[in-house]
C-alpha cells in the first residue's frame, strides 16, 4: 500500500531548506571538482529516503518507527504521532515526526528535526 505524503509547517519549510542547501552544496562541489559529497547533500538524501520509505511502508524496519507522545496530532488529539529515524548513531541525528491522515492512505509530516 502506498501513502500520499502531506507536509505541514514547519516540516515543509524544513524539507525545502534542506533541499536548497543540498543543491547549493552540490553545485559548489562540482565547481571545485570534489568527489566527496557534503554533509548537506548526505542529510537531504537521508531525509528524502526516509520520507520515501514512509510513503511505501511506514513500518519499514530501518525507520525504527515508534509512537511519540510530546507532539500532538494536528488533526485529532486522540490519534497517535510517530517518530521515524532519518539518521542513527550520529550526534544530532535527524528525525521525522508524522501521523496518519487527514484522509485515507495519507501521511502527514509534522516536523523534520535533529534529535536533542
Amino acid at each position: 500500500m502506498s501513502f500520499e505524503i502531506i507536509f505541514v509547517e514547519p516540516a515543509g519549510g524544513t524539507y525545502q531548506s534542506l533541499e536548497t542547501a543540498a543543491k547549493k552544496a552540490y553545485e559548489n562541489r562540482l565547481k571545485k571538482k570534489e568527489k566527496k559529497t557534503s554533509r548537506q547533500e548526505g542529510l537531504f538524501k537521508q531525509v528524502h529516503k526516509t520520507i520515501g520509505f514512509l510513503a511505501e511502508n511506514p513500518k519499514h524496519p530501518s525507520l525504527n518507527t515508534h509512537e511519540y507522545d510530546s507532539i500532538k496530532n494536528p488533526y485529532d488529539d486522540s490519534k497517535k504521532v510517530f517518530e521515524a529515524y532519518a539518521q542513527n548513531r550520529t550526534p544530532g541525528a535527524y528525525r521525522v515526526f508524522w501521523c496518519y491522515g487527514p484522509g485515507k492512505n495519507e501521511i502527514t509530516i509534522i516536523a523534520i528535526t535533529p534529535h536533542p
